[in-house]
């Protein structure tokens, strides 16, 4: 039997491995900030509601990232407490309904511009510890031995 993750997720985004079954309990919770930061940049294109901005972070990663309703309206809200992103209620073309629609803000601009530099940073970060290139390994580093560490200069 496969075991269910909850509904919802504490860190609002799942990365689901591509060869693992949706149902699986192999998804993988993602940080709060980096929700902020794809809706942010979800935004870029335009104004958008809730039901679109996660369909576009499921569709633009075919799948791979989830975004679950309970995590993204809590940061929809915190988004506009910051001033980040502003939100008017618009009626939608059949004109049977109301959708709150988000756009983005000149300062919800200038965070994301912050946001990707700091995750460019740490992306960068982690490639160069997880596929270093030989001639960038210095002449003095540490090697590893079971258990043991020792310095090779």
């Amino acid at each position: 039997m496969v075991e269910r993750l909850p509904w919802w997720s504490p860190f609002g985004v799942e990365y689901l491995p591509a060869h693992m079954p949706k149902d699986s309990s192999s998804r993988i919770g993602l940080l709060q900030g980096t929700l902020d930061m794809l809706i942010l940049r979800t935004l870029r294109f335009g104004p958008a509601h809730g039901h679109q901005i996660a369909k576009h972070i499921r569709n633009t990663t075919e799948d791979v990232l989830q975004v679950e309703h309970g995590s993204l309206y809590p940061a929809l809200h915190r988004l506009e407490r910051q001033g980040w992103i502003a939100a008017k209620w618009e009626t939608a073309p059949d004109g049977k309904r109301e959708f709150k629609y988000y756009r983005l803000t000149a300062a919800g601009k200038r965070q994301l511009s912050a946001e990707e530099s700091k995750w460019k940073q740490l992306t960068g970060a982690i490639a160069r510890i997880m596929w270093p290139a030989e001639e960038s390994i210095p002449s003095c580093t540490i090697r590893s031995r079971p258990s043991v560490f020792k310095r090779r200069c």
